[in-house]
């Protein structure tokens, strides 16, 4: 698990079947420090309603996106699996 940020959406003219219907985000993989950027920006299947500038924990787990996408394969590697609250100081 890694806490990420949302920086954008993914769109494509072609999907594998297993992928069809799920919405696509781009995350950005952050520091412990929650500011700094930690490698590159990975794709993730949304499963909590995120939305642009959202910081969410992301997950490799390839059993979790068996289930949720209801596949036996997919090449689906990333997934949302919480919404981190901001502070509203």
């Amino acid at each position: 698990m890694q806490v990420a940020r949302v920086i954008g959406t993914v769109t494509s003219s072609y999907k594998h079947e297993s992928l069809v219907g799920a919405k696509l985000l781009l995350v950005q993989p952050l520091l412990a420090d929650g500011e700094g950027f930690d490698g590159d920006p990975q794709i993730a299947i949304d499963t909590v309603a995120a939305g642009l500038t959202d910081r969410v924990v992301i997950s490799s787990d390839g059993r979790l996106m068996r289930e949720v996408l209801n596949s036996k394969r997919t090449p689906a590697r990333w997934s949302t699996i919480a919404l981190i609250d901001e502070p509203t100081d």
